[in-house]
């Protein structure tokens, strides 16, 4: 449970996508990320992070990606502040392992997670992968996640790798999932659909995904509602919570 003073916000943001389509395209999109993350830290109680924070991430034993040197500090900064960061693994970050939480104290997600604010239930979590449809991306997660195909890849030299993997996350939509930022219709969203099954068997008052990039706000009955952030390529908005919950455009 995360208490949340009268005086303070819970803040959410997904997909910023950092490094796409190439680092210096992306570079005005980090900066601006960085003053939300500024601004956000004045009046946060916490900050969570929903996955795709980078379009490319991979973490060798001892290497980690070049660049994004700026938002790991902000984040770093913040963290040390004494205001909690929470992140969610995306599907463009999914090989993520314990650099965040070592470097910078954050602990990182795989799978939805519940969160009680005040006495406000939530179910949290990138949206990757859950739902119906989408066989063919969530047979090639299966593939990327097994600890096999990640140490033969671990073997490429890190130039070849990352360049590699920078490559396939522009270029392949199968990585990214079925993602056009169109809206499916209130009841055909698939992550609308996996929150209605979800309430099947417990309350929620909110589901907070990112993925879609789209922001969207779907009643699914008159007590829950299901939330996607939207992105920080188009429309730059992100979440707040207080005694409810808010889409907002930065």
């Amino acid at each position: 449970m995360i208490h949340v003073p009268d005086n303070k916000k819970i803040y959410f943001a997904s997909d910023q996508h950092l490094g796409a389509p190439t680092p210096e395209a992306s570079f005005p999109r980090e900066q601006k990320f960085i003053a939300w993350l500024n601004e956000a830290k004045e009046d946060a109680a916490a900050i969570f992070l929903l996955g795709d924070l980078f379009d490319f991430w991979f973490e060798y034993k001892t290497v980690v990606p070049k660049g994004f040197v700026r938002v790991l500090g902000k984040l770093a900064e913040i963290k040390d502040s004494g205001i909690p960061i929470y992140f969610f693994v995306g599907n463009h970050d999914l090989w993520m392992k314990d650099y965040f939480e070592k470097e910078l104290n954050i602990p990182v997600y795989h799978k939805p997670q519940e969160f009680t604010f005040n006495n406000t239930n939530l179910l949290i979590g990138h949206g990757d992968g859950l739902g119906p449809g989408d066989k063919g991306y969530k047979r090639m997660k299966k593939v990327f996640t097994l600890p096999l195909f990640q140490w033969m890849f671990k073997w490429l030299h890190p130039d070849i790798g990352m360049r590699l993997g920078q490559y396939m996350s522009v270029k392949n939509k199968m990585i990214s999932g079925d993602e056009d930022a169109v809206f499916l219709g209130k009841e055909n969203e698939w992550l609308a659909q996996y929150c209605k099954r979800k309430l099947e068997t417990k309350h929620y008052d909110y589901f907070v995904f990112g993925h879609r990039h789209l922001p969207l706000e779907i009643d699914l009955n008159n007590k829950s509602k299901y939330i996607n952030l939207g992105d920080w390529i188009q429309y730059f908005t992100y979440g707040e919570f207080m005694k409810t919950f808010k889409l907002k455009e930065y």
